[in-house]
């Protein structure tokens, strides 16, 4: 009986590691479409044009977006990094579940 508990406990620990892992890929992935368009935007300036307000906002937007992405490129450059992916996915997640607890507590005390 102890053997299934610990299997079952192992399970979870996978199921959670790889739900977590899939909830960060499709996270990466919505964020790499939304800066599709950086590089022309980032040119114009380069090429002589003037950027308007929006388009302003848009490249801080997008500047944004790319700051929030950077360590998922920084990990992936390291060596053996693809075997630690879950691990670093779980590591995301929990620090962002504790900055939204932080938050959620700070607001409640105002």
């Amino acid at each position: 009986m102890a053997t299934e508990n610990k299997n079952g406990d192992s399970r979870g620990i996978v199921s959670r590691l790889l739900s977590s892992q899939k909830k960060q890929a499709k996270a990466f992935v919505a964020d790499l479409v939304r800066i599709r368009g950086l590089m022309p935007l980032l040119m114009k300036h380069r090429n002589g044009d003037c950027w308007t307000a929006d388009e302003k906002a848009e490249l801080l937007a997008q500047l944004r977006i790319l700051s929030r992405i950077s360590p998922y490129l920084l990990f992936l450059m390291l060596p053996g990094s693809a075997i630690l992916l879950p691990l670093y996915a779980w590591w995301l997640d929990h620090r962002r579940n504790e900055r939204t607890r932080h938050v959620s507590s700070v607001s409640a005390k105002l």
